[in-house]
């Protein structure tokens, strides 16, 4: 298995998160999203927040350079729709 990651960068919340988290293993890539999820972005460990996250990482590891961003959400939490 290869390097994956996850780029907050890429998810629309007021506080304009520049984080992104990277692991050779994807349960500790998953573990370490989720409690940045929660911490940071207000929400609850669900099993869909967890399927989520798991759709969300891609293999590799994450751009220098912020990419895009999705249309802005209406609070500070990740938005969870359509990933």
């Amino acid at each position: 298995m290869g390097r994956k990651f996850i780029d907050c960068r890429e998810y629309p919340s007021e506080m304009n998160c520049t984080l992104a988290l990277s692991a050779d293993n994807e349960d500790e890539l998953l573990e370490t999203a989720v409690q940045h999820a929660i911490t940071v972005h207000g929400h609850e460990d669900t099993p869909d927040l967890r399927t989520m996250i798991r759709t969300a990482m891609r293999d590799g590891t994450p751009p220098v350079e912020a990419p895009r961003r999705a249309a802005q959400a209406s609070s500070g939490r990740m938005s969870v729709e359509g990933a």
